[in-house]
């Protein structure tokens, strides 16, 4: 079991410790639900250090990620990151990822924990154009700071205007008395803020200035339990979860961060699926009773008849009822529709609905 260089600290502040992704990682301090509304209300602080980074780079670096990524690369701008997937040969997903462009000619791509080697392998077998690839997620560590207090919080730890950096960008600048830590607004949560990017030997000296400073905003730790149940009233894919090796970008509705202007991995097939139309979609749904959604719970129509499976589920914090994720056949997948999920030997009715579940 790995740790983070954090593990030690988040022991001490009593946090729950389990195994995720092959690291030694905190899932709860206080409780979920406290630490979600902190989030949602006020600002929190994530121990995310278990993602990958690998820095792809020289004249071929482009031409690598263009090649094995849905979305197109070639749009990006110094200080600007995007949102993609990296397809497989048979239809499926090998990972999501983001992707940061440094400077011209070096990429910083952000991984799944889980799918780190697995990525990188993926990446090598690709690589025949002879683009530098550099492995640095045992060097690094990420913090998330998230929430709608984050920014003014923070803001005494840089020199740089936090409130600047919009959605999907980035800077390279000074935070928490260290130099040169990337500044990045990604988030995961729905509810504002940003992450640090620092090397392991500064990551102490961050977290600690971090929930000093936010004292006096209401700042608490938060474990990836509620990092789940954050991400879930977004909408947001987990990879191993809502999107997999068997999954289509399509079908899973990213489409979006599929781009047919370029060829990649299987990009024909996907476009052919695309144009036919998908088979089954992910669709998102709110129960209609009490009852709480888990993955792999079946999905049935009115007659009890299977048409899908629910691949992420919860009960909502913001919302107070239970919230999921799942496939279901297309001519079953309209919103407004009533479909019903079967928890043990209950069958209780859902109903389909527009994505994200927690409107501000």
């Amino acid at each position: 079991m790995k740790n983070t260089a954090l593990t030690k600290t988040h022991e001490a502040l009593g946090a729950k410790m389990v195994p995720f992704a092959g690291y030694n990682m905190p899932v709860q301090y206080e409780g979920v639900n406290i630490e979600h509304e902190t989030v949602r209300n006020a600002v929190g602080v994530f121990d995310v250090s278990h993602m990958g980074e690998f820095l792809i780079e020289g004249e071929h670096a482009l031409d690598l990620i263009q090649r094995v990524s849905s979305n197109d690369a070639s749009k990006l701008q110094i200080g600007q990151a995007q949102y993609s997937c990296l397809p497989n040969d048979e239809g499926g997903i090998v990972d999501d990822l983001i992707i940061y462009k440094i400077k011209e000619e070096q990429y910083l791509l952000v991984v799944n924990a889980s799918n780190i080697e697995k990525d990188w392998k993926w990446l090598e077998s690709k690589n025949a154009i002879g683009a530098t690839m550099r492995n640095i997620s045992e060097d690094y560590s990420l913090l998330a700071i998230q929430g709608p207090r984050a920014v003014e919080a923070m803001q005494g730890l840089s020199s740089r205007d936090l409130s600047a950096i919009k959605f999907y960008n980035f800077i390279v600048g000074d935070f928490a008395g260290i130099e040169h830590v990337i500044i990045s607004a990604t988030g995961y949560t729905g509810s504002g803020g940003f992450e640090i990017y620092c090397k392991n030997s500064e990551v102490k000296q961050v977290w600690d200035k971090v929930l000093e400073a936010g004292s006096d905003y209401g700042i608490k730790p938060i474990g990836l339990a509620a990092r789940d149940t954050l991400r879930l009233e977004m909408g947001y894919c987990l990879y191993g979860n809502d999107i997999n090796d068997t999954t289509s970008p399509i079908e899973a509705g990213l489409g979006w961060i599929t781009k047919f202007t370029k060829e990649f991995t299987n990009s024909e097939a996907l476009k052919a699926e695309k144009e036919a139309g998908p088979k089954r979609k992910l669709i998102a749904f709110e129960m209609d009773e009490r009852g709480i959604p888990r993955q792999g719970y079946p999905i049935v129509n009115d007659n009890d008849e299977p048409i899908g499976e629910v691949t992420s589920g919860t009960m909502s914090p913001s919302l107070g009822k239970g919230i999921g994720l799942g496939y279901v056949t297309t001519e079953n997948s309209g919103v407004g529709n009533i479909i019903h999920i079967q928890i043990r030997k209950k069958t209780i009715p859902a109903t389909i609905v527009k994505l994200p579940f927690y409107k501000k």
